[in-house]
């Protein structure tokens, strides 16, 4: 057994919430402003489409063995999401239902073989084809997010943030950045706390939050709530965060990690 169900099964459930969401909104709704700066809800809807669509080009590299770009480049990209973001809402939803379709029907079809094979987005490195189901479910948890209409980072499943934070610190940049040290503090099943220490991130202070919090923070989908300054030496959690925090890094510096195993492992992280 592989991790391959598990994230085939995760990326259904997320697919399923993005387009009941997708579902309620109206044509005001898509013209209205998304979380991401100069991007309309239509463009996240147009993205996520056409993101189903670049997956299904590297899933076809990996089928055949013939090199098919994600996209033709990134002006295409930009193009074909501008073309599209301008429907309406029901188009909108359509061209998302059908991406998401066709894609699980790639994901289905993929011999056993292929799921090993080196692939690449539009910046590397290479990757091995499993690791799509990974980057698809991504692109759909925080996009979904974006959409601002309901869904926000307390509705991520645990896997995902896990999983998520794991490739954070395995792509953080190498060069010296404005956050020194992470501290992840969650409570465990007994009632007491536990901590997560990555240490030596770069010459900033150390921040400290619960996975999730930390999760929306980094990946610019808060403005830092439940982030807090950790004073040098301080072993507590100070009071309410989001005040003079640093600017965290770029979000994934990579688009996967260098050192992925070749094939589906049995877990991931």
């Amino acid at each position: 057994m592989t991790v391959l169900p598990a994230l085939q099964a995760e990326l259904a459930a997320a697919t399923n919430q993005l387009l009941a969401t997708a579902a309620s909104l109206s044509d005001a709704d898509v013209t209205a402003p998304s979380l991401l700066p100069g991007w309309t809800r239509g463009h996240v809807l147009a993205h996520l489409a056409r993101n189903a669509d670049s997956s299904i080009n590297l899933l076809t590299w990996a089928r055949t063995g013939v090199r098919t770009p994600q996209y033709p480049s990134y002006e295409a990209r930009t193009a074909e999401i501008e073309a599209a973001r301008r429907r309406s809402a029901a188009q909108l939803l359509a061209d998302v239902e059908d991406g998401a379709a066709r894609f699980a029907a790639a994901v289905r079809d993929l011999p056993a073989h292929a799921w090993s094979v080196q692939v690449e987005g539009m910046r590397p490195p290479p990757h091995p084809a499993w690791y799509v189901l990974v980057r698809r479910l991504r692109e759909v948890g925080f996009h979904h997010v974006d959409l601002a209409a309901g869904y926000g980072p307390a509705d991520w499943p645990a896997s995902f943030v896990r999983r998520e934070l794991a490739d954070c610190r395995r792509t953080w940049p190498a060069e010296p950045g404005t956050i020194g040290q992470i501290v992840l503090r969650e409570h465990d099943a007994d009632g007491g706390e536990r901590a997560e220490v990555w240490p030596g991130l770069g010459r900033g202070p150390a921040v400290t939050g619960t996975p999730r919090d930390m999760l929306a923070w980094l990946t610019g989908r808060s403005k830092g709530q439940g982030v807090s300054l950790l004073p040098a030496g301080q072993s507590h959690v100070p009071g309410p965060g989001g005040v003079d925090l640093p600017v965290p890094p770029p979000w994934l510096s990579m688009p996967a990690p260098a050192d992925l195993p070749a094939t589906p492992p049995k877990d991931y992280p």
